[in-house]
């Protein structure tokens, strides 16, 4: 019986090691490398690259109908990462899509929380009925928060 249970567990043992290998031989789907793709995206889900969301963009990236250097929160890094893992040339972030950072003008701030919560990186703090202020470190330039505000107290600046 103990014959029987090691010489499985041996052929068990043998096929995993050689579907390891082959694996790791083999060209990635298109699938997944759409969701490759898509993992490296900030997943703002903002449309400035012209699509409705993240994955849609990595689709079209991966099929070639979409330039890698349209995500202006992801930014340069974004599309380092993008040209590698489809082995393309880097780009510079698309002239028209400069980065910026979300300013809010405190004084006029009414402390609705409407910004807050569209936020999807939560680069914006502040209590409800006090001022928000934005954390440039933070905020992927989505601009997300500009239309939620009733006082219309949110511009964006270029990142220098």
């Amino acid at each position: 019986m103990w014959i029987a249970i090691l010489t499985i567990a041996g052929i068990a043992l043998v096929a995993g090691i050689a579907l390891s290998i082959a694996h790791g031989r083999l060209p990635a789907s298109e699938g997944n490398l759409v969701e490759q793709a898509n993992d490296l995206l900030p997943q703002t889900q903002c449309a400035q690259c012209g699509y409705p969301g993240c994955r849609p963009y990595a689709a079209a990236v991966v099929d070639g109908s979409a330039a890698i250097n349209l995500c202006p929160p992801g930014g340069d890094n974004t599309v380092r990462r993008l040209a590698r893992l489809l082995g393309k040339d880097p780009l510079p972030l698309a002239a028209s899509l400069a980065p910026a950072v979300a300013v809010i003008d405190e004084p006029a701030c009414i402390g609705c929380y409407h910004c807050r919560n569209a936020c999807p990186v939560d680069a914006i703090v502040g209590a409800h009925q006090f001022m928000h202020t934005v954390i440039e470190s933070e905020c992927t330039g989505c601009e997300l928060c500009i239309a939620p505000c009733p006082v219309d107290c949110i511009t964006m600046r270029p990142v220098p």
